[in-house]
């Protein structure tokens, strides 16, 4: 009864929300390992430096970002996703928030590896990345970039999306000369840049993502079972004609609705859409 209540209340959350448990999970479990066993499996998933071990753990430019170093880095990274992942799942479903995320961790990965094989103070050094910093923070500056104007609450004050955006981006860039974490400001660095570039992009109505949405939905139709057909079963053209119920309706109708700010949106900004419409667009984005 318990175990069928935790899988409805997983179903339940949001994808940002989903990603969170996971990435819970994966620390608590890396941790008892570790202390009761001896045994790191990080080692496996962390996303080493030298292209060479890469090549021969080619998943890590994706699984480094579900492993983090301590408490406070996977809290810190945790908290800044469930608030910037409310305010892109107000705007945009499930699929787009995923790609955003996803392309935000390899161009993190992929920052990473670059700099520290092409830098001459880079080269020699022994390290790895791990940490979801590359997603979210790619996350965070894409809606700085898509809706730069709109105010949120920060602690006593309002405070435009854009301020919080180039004060993260600032201080990655000032922390890189003192830090003795080079590599993940880098690699936040290259998530930002995905972030703003594919929102801008976002803006002129070119999608960035939707091919790697597709190879993503070509992986997931692999692993997925095929449906068996029974070869006594009959269909009827008559059967097979599906009518539209009012509720059927209603969902169009609503969809259509939310399109229709979004468009307004990607031509004219946040601010351009009126208090009804915002109301509108954020009760669709918590019923979703």
């Amino acid at each position: 009864m318990a175990q069928g209540n935790l899988k409805y209340q997983y179903a339940n959350l949001s994808i940002a929300e989903k990603l969170i448990v996971v990435n819970v999970i994966v620390f608590i479990v890396d941790g008892f390992l570790k202390a009761l066993l001896g045994f790191a499996i990080m080692s496996w998933f962390e996303l080493p430096k030298d292209f060479s071990i890469f090549i021969t753990q080619p998943w890590s430019i994706v699984s480094y970002s579900f492993f983090h170093g301590s408490l406070g880095h996977v809290f810190w990274n945790m908290m800044l996703l469930y608030f910037s992942g409310r305010i892109f799942l107000n705007l945009f479903g499930n699929k787009r928030f995923l790609n955003v995320y996803f392309l935000g961790v390899i161009a993190g990965g992929l920052t990473f590896l670059l700099s520290y094989n092409v830098f001459p103070t880079l080269i020699h050094t022994n390290t790895s990345l791990i940490g979801a910093s590359a997603g979210v923070t790619a996350i965070l500056i894409f809606i700085c970039a898509y809706i730069p104007n709109q105010e949120v609450r920060l602690f006593i004050i309002n405070v435009k999306l854009w301020y919080i955006g180039a004060f993260v981006v600032l201080t990655d860039l000032i922390q890189i000369p003192s830090s003795g974490n080079v590599g993940g400001h880098l690699a936040h660095l290259g998530g930002a840049a995905l972030g703003y570039f594919y929102a801008r992009q976002l803006l002129n109505g070119t999608d960035i993502g939707s091919g790697f949405e597709k190879l993503v939905d070509g992986i997931a139709n692999i692993f997925r079972k095929k449906e068996k057909k029974s070869p006594l079963k009959t269909v009827y053209r008559k059967e097979s004609i599906k009518k539209q119920t009012k509720p059927d309706y209603a969902k169009e109708s609503k969809q259509r609705k939310v399109d229709g700010i979004l468009d307004k949106i990607s031509k004219s900004g946040y601010e351009s859409l009126s208090q009804e419409e915002k109301d509108f667009l954020f009760k669709a984005g918590k019923e979703n």
